[in-house]
């Protein structure tokens, strides 16, 4: 006797942002399922799926991040359980879906004694049970080997950039906010025709959170200027680097990012930067107070729809983005 298995996708969510989680599943026209989490009075969390899971494959969202009263390792930490009940009741294939991953910055060691956390979080995520890990535009791509499975690394750069084709023509500078991002300004700009520069800094010694910006590298003389980089974190980075594109002669600054962690000072720094605006991917909810009028958000539930589709049906991920995710 043969048997024909049927395929079932399951996806569920954490509560770090419940908004892109429905937006995912309105785009794969699935219902998003209820994992039952539970909070006890001693704050620790419980999941007890409503529905059985055996045999399916199951994608588990959750972006890492501060919100809704947790913190980003109570995010972190909630994905886990719902891991480890997902395996524990034998789905099939179990894969974390993280837009945002967890101190995707600490990973390398910058001095002795440092712990590399990146690499910490994916064993964790794979101990918990996680088959594969799915996230977009990780702080360096290197994390992609941290984890002994596959890693399906997405990129919102063509998002970006078809906004900049719609509301910015092709008479403006892309610019790298640091060396470190020359290749993704170097990969926008591919498909603008448009020109590069880039902003030289370097940190203060001892300190997190504090840049000096140097220089910049490139003509940006009466021209707009557009920075692009993966995150906005206390926009320390991105308001110096528009003031020195403006004493350089730069007619106008944007910046665009994908994670806009906003944390801090950032959105007064924003609102008080030279920034003229701001355009952001929703991998991290944006609460009311930090949705000022300079900031515009870009959806990228569809690109994580039709990754998760890839995957359900064994086809290739990489082709979606004509294999740029992996530059």
């Amino acid at each position: 006797m043969e048997l024909v298995p049927k395929r079932r996708l399951h996806l569920l969510s954490g509560r770090s942002h419940l908004g892109l989680a429905r937006d995912i599943a309105d785009c794969l026209g699935v219902t998003l399922s209820d994992p039952n989490l539970v909070d006890f009075a001693n704050g620790e969390i419980r999941p007890r799926f409503a529905e059985s899971v055996r045999g399916a494959d199951v994608f588990i969202v959750q972006t890492h991040c501060r919100a809704n009263d947790q913190s980003v390792n109570d995010s972190i930490i909630e994905q886990l359980t719902m891991l480890d009940a997902a395996k524990r009741a034998s789905a099939k294939r179990i894969t974390a879906v993280c837009p945002y991953l967890g101190y995707s910055r600490q990973d390398r060691k910058s001095k002795g004694r440092e712990p590399i956390t990146a690499r910490m979080i994916t064993d964790i995520l794979a101990a918990a049970g996680a088959d594969r890990i799915m996230s977009v535009d990780l702080h360096s791509g290197q994390i992609q080997g941290f984890f002994n499975g596959p890693v399906d690394h997405l990129t919102a750069v063509p998002l970006l950039v078809e906004y900049l084709r719609e509301h910015a023509g092709t008479d403006f500078v892309m610019v790298a906010p640091d060396t470190g991002r020359t290749k993704v300004a170097e990969q926008a700009a591919t498909h603008l025709d448009v020109d590069v520069a880039s902003v030289y800094k370097r940190r203060a010694k001892d300190t997190v959170n504090a840049v000096q910006v140097v220089d910049v590298m490139g003509e940006v003389d009466g021209r707009m200027c557009v920075l692009i980089d993966d995150m906005i974190d206390t926009a320390g980075t991105i308001g110096a680097a528009a003031e020195i594109l403006l004493d350089k002669g730069a007619t106008e600054v944007w910046a665009m990012a994908t994670h806009a962690l906003l944390s801090g000072p950032a959105v007064d720094r924003l609102k008080n930067s030279p920034v003229t605006k701001v355009v952001v991917a929703d991998t991290l909810p944006l609460p009311p107070e930090k949705q000022i009028d300079k900031i515009e958000v870009l959806s990228v539930a569809k690109i994580f729809a039709d990754a998760i589709d890839a995957v359900f049906e064994d086809a290739s991920v990489s082709e979606i983005f004509g294999g740029e995710n992996q530059t």
